[in-house]
């Protein structure tokens, strides 16, 4: 059973990865610590996220970023083993306080996974799906619904006359924007990509990153990517991490081309081993 554990030790000053005072918060990590079992996969990790960015999480493999991004809206509680201690702070509020409803949370909070995951629905019924469970169930409405995110996820164009269609059908990059728009039904304000782009194409990965920007016009986005140039083309901020611990955050440029710490230095150049 997943359990955090708020730390009352925790320092009122701002954590290592504290953004400037009049940049806006959208999500805040403090202390946040993940065990699965007796293995330890994040290690007191402290930044802030702004509100209405883009920002990437490099790190080579089992650096923690997955592990991260599923307890901010609490997938890991479906992991028996899993533990938690320190604070994520969505707007403001102890995501893991006893009082918060995990459903609202995941709707406030939305996911996009590494391989697209439609419903075998249509493609009116994986969007409409987060709405009718919200309680919109007349026409027009889940109408204007489903033709607001489809075309927030600059789909609308290409399916408008195959909502009737299987999702099924569609290729591998219009199944990852159908996901997105299926997020962004239910009115999400913050969205999680997990390497949302390594099944795609050059071409549908270009596509992808132009709608990843003008999301971030409207919601903060948090990206994992382990592409180093997909980091410098689509994020405002980058988080470094390495076996659990954040190593590096800053503006993305700064932090591609002129790293504090060797240890980045040497992931983003190759280097690493």
């Amino acid at each position: 059973m997943l359990i955090a554990h708020p730390d009352p030790t925790l320092p009122n000053e701002p954590p290592p990865g504290a953004l400037p005072a009049d940049v806006e918060i959208a999500l805040e990590m403090r202390a946040l610590s993940v065990w699965y079992g007796a293995r330890k996969a994040l290690d007191s990790v402290s930044f802030a996220v702004p509100a209405r960015k883009i920002t990437a999480l490099i790190g080579p493999s089992a650096s923690g970023k997955s592990s991260l991004l599923r307890c901010l809206n609490r997938l890991n509680d479906e992991i028996a083993d899993c533990r938690i201690e320190g604070e994520v702070l969505v707007g403001g509020a102890n995501a893991y306080a006893k009082d918060i409803v995990v459903h609202e949370l995941r709707r406030r909070v939305g996911m996009v996974f590494q391989r697209p995951n439609p419903f075998p629905l249509s493609v009116y019924d994986n969007v409409a799906y987060g709405p009718r469970l919200l309680g919109v169930k007349r026409g027009h409405l889940l109408d204007d619904a489903v033709e607001s995110a489809l075309r927030a996820a600059s789909l609308w164009d290409e399916v408008a006359a195959r909502l009737d269609d299987s999702a099924l059908e569609l290729s591998l990059g219009q199944q990852q924007r159908l996901v997105i728009a299926r997020a962004l039904a239910v009115g999400p304000e913050i969205l999680l990509m997990d390497e949302p782009a390594s099944a795609l194409d050059p071409a549908s990965t270009l596509r992808f990153e132009e709608l990843v920007r003008e999301l971030a016009l409207r919601y903060t986005v948090l990206i994992v990517t382990h592409n180093m140039q997909q980091a410098a083309r689509v994020s405002d901020y980058t988080a470094f991490l390495h076996e659990g611990r954040l190593v590096e955050f800053g503006e993305t440029d700064a932090l591609l081309t002129n790293p504090r710490e060797r240890l980045t230095e040497d992931y983003i150049t190759g280097r690493y081993a």
